[in-house]
């Protein structure tokens, strides 16, 4: 493989994150270290929980641009009436709430990375300003006449097939050829599973720093893991591993903490469920104690802090008495 020597080899010494020893990953990295340091547009395919905005922010560090901010929008968390705001700003009473001018996520990338994930999702009227930014380097905030120029290196990002959005009239043809500059392909984790037990080891390690513990995965664990094909891919494999950990109590991961069953739900989904499940049943054995010996800290071998915090993220409640008419908050715990 012929790397860069300007930037470096790209290597899971120096990329924490993005590990891997599978010919999947190792075409990756060359890919990368192709593009990395031309300041190309960039667009990454692949199935959702991929990885793809981990690998986008990689591009950006290796990049010329890296000085830069690295700035992210995802196309599809914001609604379509504020996604042409949020790229590229808006002048003051450009609308009804617009009470002050604001720059847009381009300017904000200035010299530096516009990450564009979920690009497909891009409303038409939005991915026509989107182009001419892409062609001459310029766009118009909202309720404005003046010019603006940004240079800016743009990613995008997608899971649908933007050929057959072409094809059926929801994406532009002249954006499609000017995102599709330098394409990537990211790879589902099915067809990397050598590097699976790299990301396990990995992410149980982070993750039991995250929660106190060491954590160790049995062969027969690791084979269970490899063998399963991860519709949700590497965000699934880090969501189930962080339940598992959550209910080991031993030390040692076991086939019965993980929920690998088939696609009729997916692990980030159950994820929450279990933890507020197991978490409210120990807390009505100890009576909603949290703290000191026996209480529900020490049960789930978590600090005090930690276990209201994940009380605080999954919602728990004590629950009414007569005497308390209202459930206590569960930061008052």
């Amino acid at each position: 493989m012929s790397l860069s020597p300007k930037l470096g080899p790209i290597g899971p010494a120096q990329i924490p994150s993005l590990v891997g020893e599978s010919e999947a990953f190792k075409c990756l990295l060359f890919r990368l270290d192709e593009v990395a340091p031309t300041g190309a547009t960039v667009l990454l395919l692949g199935e959702t929980g991929t990885g793809k905005g981990l690998i986008a922010r990689e591009i950006h560090r290796r990049s010329r641009q890296r000085a830069g901010r690295f700035v992210s929008v995802n196309c599809a968390a914001i609604p379509a009436t504020l996604l042409e705001s949020e790229l590229f700003g808006h002048e003051r009473g450009a609308f009804t709430d617009a009470r002050a001018t604001q720059m847009g996520r381009l300017e904000l990338a200035q010299n530096g990375t516009l990450f564009l994930d979920e690009v497909g999702e891009l409303a038409l009227e939005s991915q026509s300003k989107l182009l001419r930014f892409l062609h001459d380097g310029e766009f118009e905030r909202l309720g404005s006449l003046q010019t603006v120029r940004v240079t800016a290196r743009v990613i995008a990002a997608t899971n649908r097939q933007l050929d057959e959005e072409v094809h059926h009239g929801r994406f532009r043809r002249d954006l499609f050829f000017r995102l599709n500059v330098f394409p990537v392909s990211v790879a589902p984790l099915r067809d990397r599973r050598a590097d699976i037990p790299i990301l396990v080891r990995q992410f149980v390690h982070r993750i039991g720093a995250r929660y106190g513990r060491l954590v160790d995965v049995p062969p027969e664990v690791m084979k269970a893991l490899e063998r399963h094909d991860w519709p949700g891919n590497v965000r699934e494999l880090d969501n189930v591993l962080e339940r598992a950990v959550i209910l080991c109590r031993d030390g040692v991961l076991r086939l019965d903490h993980l929920e690998l069953g088939g696609p009729r739900e997916a692990a980030s989904d159950l994820l929450e469920d279990v933890e507020r499940t197991h978490i409210l049943k120990v807390m009505a054995k100890v009576s909603w104690r949290i703290e000191g010996d026996g209480g529900a800290a020490h049960r789930l071998g978590l600090k005090a802090s930690t276990l209201r915090s994940l009380m605080r993220r999954l919602h728990i409640h004590r629950p009414a008495s007569p005497a308390m008419p209202h459930p206590m908050p569960a930061a008052a715990l």
